[in-house]
């Protein structure tokens, strides 16, 4: 399969899938926010959010792994495939060690009550939430090799058999909290917990049957200094730029608590909720994409991974437009339908339109930040694109203490994306030959009827609908309109040909 076909194909898959997993996440979220209450939720969302934070860190390190896989597999290089993951699997382990040690060390001066804002009634279920967390965090850490390699092989049918299950399994936890007595906070944690220790089953036992190069036998000579030189200083970069995506997202919310208390935290909970569950479908793209670009890259052919970057950023961007301008422009109505409007705590529209608007930026140029792991120049890179968000929790405090308004604070949030994703043009410009006429207009351009017609078919069926719920009849003709304009205006003649191609095949396959 063609390296088009295989990303149009995988991003179909992907997209599908994940769709799916919204539907159930949203639903879920709605039925855990009735059985916890808001005040038990808002605790659930700032204890794991600030144990969250080492999580998004040792992301860095599946970034890593899964940038050097697909590398290899690119160059042909197989051996090294197998020492670069039996010397991943080797640091996530110590890694896990290391944090779990940390974590747990600190945990009376984290939860000693003056830290976090969090009522003195419920600090001892807190703690409990906390112990189960940092667990939680140990069992990410050691799936994390095993799923970057699924990534570079592109096996996305797999991961999205075991994220589906989740889905599944979380909803079904959802419903338990409904009829279980005793208290459910502790419950919710440790059910989440399982279901995470269900996903490290499956990954691990699926790679280690499927995949020759996972299986070694432990001894010295399995020890590869110079790769593990590489991926330590690649995964150091790659941590400093999640760590300022940490303080943009998690560092906020500890702000926001220390002025409006677990209340708001709830509602930056659900908003991190539904922008969770759209990113979730970038995500999926992203991973079905991305492997391309690194082979491409380790291959030699510098053009075509620039190209498939572009594809990349105008696939996830486009697909994106169909989901997320409808629910901003509705987010009033669709918070209404989602949480029967008595449960919706104040500023989560806000905090919803704030992330999602941003999330959206943050798309138009994504597709560059893959080129750039592709190209290995990862230093200048994190320096000069992740610390403005840095600055967001210190300028943030100042407002907030200042007397400015909750909206001051998102729309510096929104700002800091725009400034990030317009600066990643010129900088793959100087460091890999991109031509910024040619991804104008190729891939910015080509957006702009799609985004037209997504606002105003969106806003005016908003203005003309005033009744209860019109979110029902909204959202689907919006998307339909979106959609159309997708296939008219931003795909070019050979995508539509292809994917045309595509379809038919697959009709004729059925049939």
């Amino acid at each position: 399969m063609n390296p088009t076909k295989r990303i149009i194909v995988n991003t179909l898959a992907q997209y599908t899938r994940a769709i799916l997993n919204i539907g159930l996440s949203l639903y879920s979220t709605r039925l855990v926010l009735e059985a916890l209450n808001v005040d038990d939720y808002g605790i659930y969302s700032l204890v794991a959010g600030v144990v969250g934070i080492l999580g998004y860190l040792t992301n860095a390190l599946v970034v890593t792994t899964q940038r050097y896989l697909s590398f290899y597999h690119g160059a042909g290089d197989i051996e090294k495939v197998r020492r670069v993951f039996a010397n991943s699997l080797l640091i996530h382990i110590i890694v896990a060690l290391l944090i779990g040690g940390i974590l747990f060390a600190l945990r009376g001066l984290i939860m000693n009550g003056s830290t976090l804002n969090i009522v003195a009634g419920r600090l001892q279920a807190a703690t409990y939430v906390y112990d189960i967390t940092v667990l939680m965090l140990l069992v990410t850490i050691i799936i994390s090799p095993f799923k970057a390699l699924l990534i570079a092989r592109e096996n996305i049918v797999y991961i999205s058999v075991v994220e589906v299950a989740d889905g599944v399994m979380r909803l079904l936890l959802a419903l338990t909290l409904l009829i279980i007595g005793g208290d459910k906070l502790i419950a919710y944690a440790i059910g989440m917990g399982g279901i995470l220790l269900i996903n490290l089953i499956a990954f691990m036992g699926y790679v280690f049957v499927k995949y020759q190069e996972s299986r070694f036998a432990i001894s010295r000579s399995t020890l590869d200094k110079p790769i593990i030189t590489k991926l330590l200083g690649f995964a150091g970069w790659t941590t400093y730029g999640m760590a300022s995506t940490i303080c943009q997202q998690q560092g906020l919310s500890v702000v926001l608590n220390h002025f409006f208390g677990t209340t708001i935290n709830a509602a930056f909970g659900l908003a991190s909720q539904v922008n969770g569950a759209v990113r979730f479908v970038s995500t999926s793209i992203l991973n079905a994409m991305n492997p391309q670009i690194m082979k491409a890259e380790g291959n030699g052919d510098r053009q075509q991974m620039l190209r498939l970057a572009g594809k990349e950023s105008k696939f996830s961007t486009a697909l994106m437009m169909v989901l997320a301008i409808p629910i901003i422009i509705e987010m009033p109505d669709i918070l209404d339908f989602w949480l029967r409007n008595k449960n919706v705590p104040e500023h989560t529209c806000l905090f919803c339109r704030a992330m999602l608007l941003a999330f959206l930026i943050d798309q138009t140029t994504l597709g560059l930040h893959a080129a750039n792991q592709a190209t290995g120049i990862i230093r200048n890179y994190s320096l000069l694109m992740y610390t403005p968000k840095i600055l967001i929790v210190p300028i943030s405090w100042t407002l907030l203490a200042c007397g400015m308004p909750v909206d001051s604070v998102m729309l510096l949030f929104v700002a800091i994306e725009l400034l990030v994703a317009v600066a990643r043009i010129p900088f793959l410009k100087f460091t890999a030959g991109l031509s910024i006429r040619a991804y104008l207009r190729d891939v910015l351009l080509p957006l702009l009827p799609q985004l037209a017609v997504a606002c105003i078919t969106s806003l005016i069926l908003s203005s003309m609908l005033h009744f209860r719920l019109h979110s029902l009849v909204t959202l689907p003709v919006s998307i339909a309109f979106s959609m159309v304009a997708l296939w008219t205006f931003t795909l070019d003649r050979d995508e539509r040909e292809f994917a045309t191609r595509l379809i038919t095949s697959r009709f004729r396959h059925d049939h």
